[in-house]
């Protein structure tokens, strides 16, 4: 099956090679159908099995007909799944002149709202309470929206978006048609789900919460800062091959990659990474040129791929349903695979709901000769303008940091007086009454340096006005 069969129009085509893409995943070739023909939809799929382009991509193609106005609106729970989404809506209709758009809670919602009123948008992606911000501001107009998507709904409900999504359902059109993507369906989202479809058309490839067969788990209990240290330290005792170690933010996997680097070779995975890039990244990690990726847990949403060996939690996932299909990761071309998380006492809670969604406990391990009582190491390194800001263009490079060394602020010196020079005709005073009066602003300079806090220095005219005599008082004879 190819993309040109299930109906998509040649403008999306070219957006999805230019991606990459070659055939649709199973999810895409059951949905895009489905959502080209206007039939509401329940698919229960995991992440990393083509769900975002499953829906963008239909979407896109309904949306080449007609005029720029809010027509289409795609709901998601976090701001980096919303960064994620609208990335690769902009690849994909690359070649079309759809206008995307995108906001979430956490910017600054005055620039938002700017951006929304001067550049109209066909389609939105938001979280349910900036979106709701926005509509109240009247920068927002649902008349026209023939299209919503609920992505990963089941964890909007966990982050009890609940609420919010009800009170968008009210001010939308109710002749919507609505696409609702999960990898659970709870019970909240059920009552949800009854309110917002009509008739939807069900497709279920989610996942199972049973761990595949074969696969090895373990829980490393550890302080937070003593992660990195035992991380490399259980590296350093296997064979290291086709690892993944996932971490909560992208700042905290360019650390720990740098870190890595000392002893392994080791490459992290962007944020949003396009097609091409994710498959590069994944080459690179079977045909070992590369022994660890480091992935965000963002950008490990987009894996999937088998022959992997481990997978190391750096830190504890948010929402079992990460775990689940991280363990999916592993041992799907072999018949063996490692899943280890390293767990600080901050994320016993985490850990908790995880054995909770498993029916069952995960083993505690220690590493064996591993000092759980040290100081994490102190790495010693030197800053150059290059490593410094190589990472982060947001800062805008040695440049950049240029002009922030010229902007430091300099302890204020006070300049010496010079005094002015004498008028024509005025006697000039000698060396010998300069040298005399030099102690006595020496004098009057120390005193003024240890007079008591608070006190004000006496100026010139408020002693003469001390001195002055008093006129005497002239009694009129009557």
């Amino acid at each position: 099956m190819t993309f040109a069969s299930l109906g998509l129009p040649t403008p999306i085509l070219k957006g999805i090679r230019a991606t990459g893409h070659i055939e649709p995943t199973a999810i895409q070739s059951k949905t895009i159908p489905v959502t080209l023909e206007g039939n509401d939809l329940i698919a229960a799929v995991q992440s990393g099995s083509g769900k975002t382009a499953s829906y963008l991509l239909p979407i896109l193609a309904r949306l080449l007909d007609g005029s720029t106005r809010l027509r289409a609106i795609v709901l998601v729970p976090t701001r980096e799944l919303a960064a994620y989404v609208e990335t690769r809506a902009r690849d994909y209709a690359r070649f079309t002149n759809l206008q995307i758009g995108v906001v979430y809670t956490g910017a600054p919602l005055a620039a938002q709202e700017k951006a929304l009123r001067e550049q109209p948008v066909d389609l939105l992606v938001a979280t349910p309470g900036r979106l709701l911000e926005l509509h109240a501001k009247g920068c927002l107009n649902f008349d026209d929206v023939e299209l919503l998507v609920f992505d990963e709904a089941d964890r909007m409900v966990a982050l009890g978006l609940a609420p919010d999504l009800r009170k968008l359902l009210k001010v939308l059109p109710e002749t919507r048609q609505t696409l609702m993507f999960s990898m659970t369906m709870p019970p909240e989202l059920n009552r949800l789900a009854k309110d917002a479809l009509i008739e939807p058309v069900r497709v279920d490839l989610g996942p199972t919460s049973k761990p595949v067969a074969g696969i090895t788990q373990a829980i490393y209990p550890v302080r937070k800062e003593l992660k990195p240290d035992l991380l490399d330290e259980m590296l350093a005792r296997t064979e290291v091959r086709s690892t993944v170690v996932v971490t909560r933010t992208r700042h905290a996997a360019i650390r720990l990659a740098r870190m890595l680097t000392r002893r392994f070779t080791a490459a992290v995975l962007d944020e949003h990474p396009s097609h091409s890039e994710r498959e590069q990244a994944l080459m690179d990690l079977r045909r070992g040129r590369v022994q660890i990726l480091v992935a965000s847990a963002t950008s490990a949403r987009s894996l999937d791929f088998a022959n992997l060996a481990h997978v190391v939690n750096f830190d504890v996932p948010q929402v079992p349903e990460d775990y689940v299909h991280r363990l999916g990761r592993t041992g799907r071309g072999e018949p063996v695979g490692d899943v280890f998380t390293l767990m600080s006492p901050e994320e016993q809670r985490e850990v908790a709901a995880i054995e909770r969604f498993l029916g069952r406990t995960v083993a505690r391990v220690l590493l064996p000769d591993f000092d759980y009582d040290s100081k994490p190491r102190e790495v010693k390194t030197v800053v150059s303008f290059g490593d410094d800001f190589a990472d982060e263009p947001r800062r805008g490079g040695i440049h950049a940091a240029a002009q922030r060394m010229a902007t430091i602020k300099r302890p204020n010196v006070e300049p010496a007086r010079v005094p002015p020079p004498a008028p024509n005709g005025a006697p000039k005073a000698s060396k010998a009454a300069g040298r005399a009066a030099a102690p006595s602003a020496r004098a009057s300079q120390a005193a003024k340096r240890h007079r008591p806090g608070g006190a004000k220095a006496k100026t010139a005219s408020a002693t003469a006005r001390r001195t002055r005599p008093r006129p005497k008082k002239v009694l009129k004879k009557k």
